[in-house]
């Protein structure tokens, strides 16, 4: 199940409270349109609070994913306020939030929520109140901060100024789930490409879009993209990277295509380049000829017509004008069309179609992997994966190879905290830069997990004691 699919239980589970209610789309132009509203009996819930929503963007929250988040957190909120407390928004207090924690964390099997929900939440309401107390709305919120001092990287202290106490220490650890290599390939194969668990084909199978599926899933896991990004990537992004000499490729993300506008370089294996290559060339040109023969483009909502020219940063727009490739939103990118010469629309731009020609949505994918799954279950294989477990699956998997390959390599350390750089800055800086964290800390998360990888802790630790004296040499 997806984010959306979870907080969306979320609010199911908490209270029957119909009229207080959630709306994702607004009428209005642009990136604007999916800023969600929070209804009561249809109408606008609160003003205030809207406006905080629609300032959202301006503050750094511009992906659908993440508006959908926060409005559903606030909904389940607001929701319990009013049942549970008759309370609106701005009335909250310490009190409420202890009350709600109780609710959402302390309740029956079945409807307590995760410490990593919590904490998303909590960041969430943070970010209300905040803003509440800088326009004036209220006095002080109803969460405690303290300020919080931790061991900074290479020995560096650095303080981390105005904790909530509301969050639950210790959480991202447990949101991290990652795939051993041989479940991966059960699930790959007899998941999503529909084999047996002999490698033979089942009787009677017609899965059509197994080579798309398995391509996919493949890209995901050694390249470390969200899903979002991995959806909406280009076709023409894969014909202008040139036949690496190596065994990898560096391929350049927009800004607006990767969370928040950063952009970055991912390191696309030479192989899986081919492989996409040869789908373009096979599967999505099929699914481009059946999109064409129904005029496919007719059923996109406000379809984005361009030509087939780009240059490696625009696109020219059949109606004259161009636009820049970082200011394309990942949803804009799956309404840009491209034309023939002639100005007939001819095709999606984005690299992933279904059968008939269609943008492949994300939430399609985690269908596609629930599926798959279920699948492997129905074989007597416990496995259970979704897209964003083969990003952290290439997190932990990377790191500890990288680790690996340090411990290898590294010459005597000149100091402790020389050799602890060594060993562990480089690799942390390298698969950083790889998933497009914004801080280090978030991907020292990893760390944690890496024990799981057996095999490459246990070589690791064989490499580690060839380069220590020998009792000969003592």
């Amino acid at each position: 199940m997806g984010v959306r699919g979870k907080v969306e239980q979320l609010v199911d589970d908490l209270a029957p409270v119909s009229n207080i209610t959630i709306q994702e789309r607004r009428s209005a132009d642009g990136l604007d349109a999916h800023v969600p509203m929070i209804l009561r009996d249809g109408a606008l819930y609160d003003p205030d609070l809207d406006r905080f929503f629609r300032n959202l963007p301006l503050n750094g929250v511009r992906s659908h994913h993440s508006l959908r988040a926060y409005g559903y957190d606030v909904l389940v909120w607001v929701r319990f306020l009013s049942e549970a407390c008759a309370k609106a928004v701005w009335q909250a207090g310490r009190h409420d939030v202890l009350a709600y924690h109780r609710v959402r964390r302390r309740a029956e099997v079945g409807q307590r929520i995760s410490a990593a929900s919590w904490n998303r939440a909590v960041a969430c309401l943070d970010r209300v109140y905040r803003w509440g107390v800088q326009e004036g709305l209220i006095a002080e919120a109803p969460f405690t901060h303290r300020s919080v001092w931790r061991q900074g990287y290479a020995g560096r202290r650095a303080q981390i100024a105005a904790r909530n106490d509301a969050y639950e220490p210790a959480a991202r650890r447990a949101d991290v789930s990652f795939v051993t290599l041989d479940d991966y390939r059960r699930f790959r194969d007899v998941g999503l490409r529909g084999l047996l668990p002999d490698g033979g084909t089942r009787p009677g199978a017609r899965d059509r879009n197994g080579i798309r599926n398995a391509l996919f899933s493949d890209l995901l896991v050694t390249t470390g993209l969200r899903l979002e990004e991995a959806s909406f990537l280009f076709a023409s992004d894969l014909a202008v990277v040139g036949q690496p000499p190596g065994r990898q490729v560096w391929l350049e993300l927009p800004d607006a295509l990767t969370k928040g506008d950063r952009g970055r370089q991912i390191l696309l294996p030479a192989r899986l380049l081919e492989q996409a290559r040869a789908y373009i060339a096979v599967e999505r040109s099929h699914a481009v000829a059946k999109f064409q023969r129904r005029s496919g483009w007719q059923s996109l909502d406000r379809p984005i017509l361009v030509h087939q020219e780009r240059s490696n940063s625009r696109l020219r727009l059949r109606d004259g004008g161009d636009i820049a490739l970082d200011l394309l939103s990942p949803e804009e990118r799956g309404r840009i069309i491209v034309c023939n010469d002639d100005g007939t629309p001819s095709e999606p731009a984005v690299l992933w179609l279904s059968e008939v020609g269609l943008p492949v949505q994300p939430n399609s994918w985690e269908v596609i992997f629930a599926r798959a799954s279920a699948r492997c279950r129905s074989f007597g294989f416990d496995v259970k994966i979704s897209p964003h477990q083969l990003r952290h699956s290439f997190a932990v998997h990377m790191l500890a190879m990288l680790i690996q390959h340090r411990l290898r390599d590294a010459a005597l350390p000149a100091g402790p905290m020389e050799g602890y750089r060594q060993v562990l800055g480089d690799p942390l800086q390298q698969v950083q830069r790889l998933l497009g964290h914004a801080s280090l800390a978030t991907t020292y998360i990893y760390l944690d997990h890496i024990a799981a990888r057996a095999d490459t802790v246990d070589t690791a630790v064989e490499e580690l004691l060839a380069l220590l004296p020998s009792e000969t040499s003592l």
